[in-house]
């Protein structure tokens, strides 16, 4: 797994072209300013990569396959937030349950039943690599 690091020289820019009502139409305004997405969805850029999500055991967190996450190394991890881990040698995104007696990695996918909350113990090698902070979605 190759993270992509943010390279601020290849700052993708945009036109806004204004807020998009989702109910009723209305007229377009004609309002237009410069969008930079790297500064509006990146946080920290030193720390701030993203993943093709590969899977469907995110798929209830909102995260299907062919999604790009973000995700921010600088972000303290907190109980219930969705995470890219290491666990013994391998990396995943699931949620992170945090205890006293250590976390658990939980899938998001009611409708799969083969797969299971990963418990992690004091013998495993574990680690909260970075704190997903945005999804794009594919359509």
């Amino acid at each position: 797994m190759q993270p992509n690091k943010i390279d601020e020289s290849s700052a993708a820019e945009s036109l806004l072209m204004g807020d998009i009502k989702a109910g009723f139409p209305s007229p377009a305004e004609d309002v237009r300013e410069k969008l930079d997405l790297v500064k509006l969805l990146v946080r920290h850029n030193a720390s701030t990569f993203f993943f093709r999500i590969d899977g469907v055991s995110m798929v209830d967190a909102d995260m299907d396959e062919g999604d790009i996450i973000i995700v921010d190394r600088a972000v303290e991890p907190y109980d219930g937030c969705k995470a890219v881990c290491f666990i013994d040698g391998e990396y995943t995104v699931k949620k992170v349950q945090l205890n006293d007696g250590g976390a658990v990695l939980v899938p998001c996918n009611e409708h799969n039943t083969r797969f299971k909350p990963i418990p992690v113990g004091p013998d495993d090698e574990f680690l909260v690599w970075g704190v997903v902070t945005y999804i794009i979605k594919k359509t």
